[in-house]
């Protein structure tokens, strides 16, 4: 029975985004697609929302897992993202692993908060806050962009609390080659920072190099809140972007890390991964030659298939 539901609600999530991005594009109707479809996808996968505190602020989350887990895995979204990015990654790990997946403060359904500092030590702070609140002495971390480089940070200042960190095409070095990314902002152009829906769309093109599909009106409302939130992105980018890097710190990193990268990054070039696995003693390494920034979104089986073979390697 519960197959065959299983079946139906994703029929009928298909079908009403299908039908509705068929006559619209507006972003207000794409926010209702979107919030419909997390929802499904969320109770399908064994997830629920839940607010935790962060020691300065309240963190929503989504949690699941069963009640006698083989250990705990707490994902980390990168800058401009949210807890969402995870949701299809994280059905892989829902069956056997309790899983924590934060919204950091300014993303997602946390709010920004002009008091707080953005830079890792601090983000790294509120994740271990939401750990002890939830009973969680020990977890593996799995960090994209800037939760990877959160990731790195918690391994490296408090690494009795990681059981293994995955880096998923993390920030935190600096790259031997530089990125599409890193010659815009040189020039003065930050690429998250979109003032137009077309800017949206170029930045959009950016993250991912197999993107999946996503009806336009949800791209419209995703584009809206983009460009609504460029002041407090701008703020959050320049107090963690390029400060307190590891690059001279990697060999202090005792825990067992996996490097994991798109080889079609335009973000963070690919030429980090080498960096940080060569720096980190004993780092293994994936390298996927047809993906971008974002494996777990781009390739959720095949990326959460190596991390989960990584985890079990070292519980």
């Amino acid at each position: 029975m519960k197959k065959y539901l299983t079946r139906a609600l994703v029929a009928l999530a298909v079908t009403t985004i299908a039908v509705v991005a068929s006559v619209a594009t507006y972003p207000a109707i794409g926010g209702k697609l979107y919030a419909a479809d997390m929802q499904i996808e969320t109770a399908l996968y064994g997830l629920h929302r839940a607010e935790v505190e962060g020691g300065d602020a309240r963190l929503m989350t989504y949690q699941g897992g069963p009640a006698a887990p083989l250990g705990t895995v707490v994902m980390i979204h990168g800058y401009s993202a949210d807890k969402d990015v995870w949701v299809r990654f994280a059905r892989h790990f829902t069956s056997r692993y309790r899983v924590v997946i934060v919204d950091l403060p300014g993303h997602g359904d946390t709010p920004f908060d002009p008091a707080l500092h953005y830079d890792t030590v601090s983000q790294a702070a509120r994740v271990l806050r939401v750990m002890d609140v939830l009973g969680i002495r020990r977890a593996h971390l799995v960090g994209n962009s800037m939760g990877g480089f959160i990731a790195a940070r918690m391994a490296h200042d408090h690494g009795d609390r990681v059981a293994s960190a995955t880096l998923m095409d993390a920030a935190g070095v600096i790259s031997s080659l530089p990125s599409e990314m890193d010659r815009m902002v040189a020039a003065g152009r930050n690429p998250f920072e979109v003032s137009t829906q077309e800017d949206f769309r170029r930045f959009y093109g950016m993250t991912m190099a197999k993107a999946p599909w996503v009806p336009g009106a949800t791209l419209d409302f995703i584009g809206a809140r983009y460009i609504a939130q460029r002041a407090q992105l701008a703020r959050i980018f320049r107090d963690f972007h390029h400060v307190g890097l590891l690059d001279d710190s990697l060999a202090s990193i005792h825990v067992p890390v996996l490097v994991m990268w798109g080889a079609q990054d335009r973000l963070v070039h690919v030429s980090a991964a080498a960096k940080w696995a060569k720096g980190i003693p004993g780092a293994r390494r994936v390298i996927y030659d047809d993906l971008g920034h974002m494996p777990m979104v781009e390739d959720p089986a095949r990326s959460a298939h190596d991390v989960l073979a990584f985890i079990e390697r070292n519980p």
